[in-house]
């Protein structure tokens, strides 16, 4: 299991970037994501609300801390959700589920930096994991 980058290392390569090199960022970020078995991959999983097909499945390791696998149709938009899981990867349930994602994803101010499109289904995809930390979390 390859572990995605810190947000903050994140964070410092996507500051002095110009836009295409941000898209390019994003790209190589959703290259990282663990591969999903395509069994997974199913409307149980589907992210509601994105213009492309994205795929979250949510694990519970052991010790309780939450690990997702995740897939997308779309290059930029699986780096945008490789983006959102390195903000909660392996972490606690209970510290996912209070967990502030938009406010952790600010400095990518994703809105300005791509389209509508495919930013529409962001709040989307961190209500699910918020959600399903939360439901983890209280057992």
């Amino acid at each position: 299991m390859t572990a995605l980058p810190s947000l903050a290392d994140l964070a410092d390569d996507y500051e002095y970037l110009d836009s295409e090199d941000r898209y390019r960022l994003l790209i190589e970020l959703g290259r990282k994501l663990e591969p999903m078995p395509e069994a997974l991959k199913t409307e149980a999983t589907k992210v509601r609300g994105c213009s492309a097909s994205v795929w979250v499945y949510p694990t519970q390791l052991p010790d309780g801390r939450l690990h997702f696998l995740a897939d997308s149709n779309a290059a930029i938009t699986k780096g945008v959700v490789a983006l959102i899981l390195a903000t909660v990867q392996d972490r606690p349930a209970a510290e996912v589920a209070q967990a502030d994602i938009a406010e952790l994803l600010s400095p990518f101010d994703l809105k300005r930096e791509l389209s509508s499109n495919r930013t529409q289904g962001i709040p989307n995809m961190i209500a699910l994991v918020r959600e399903t930390a939360a439901r983890l979390a209280n057992g």
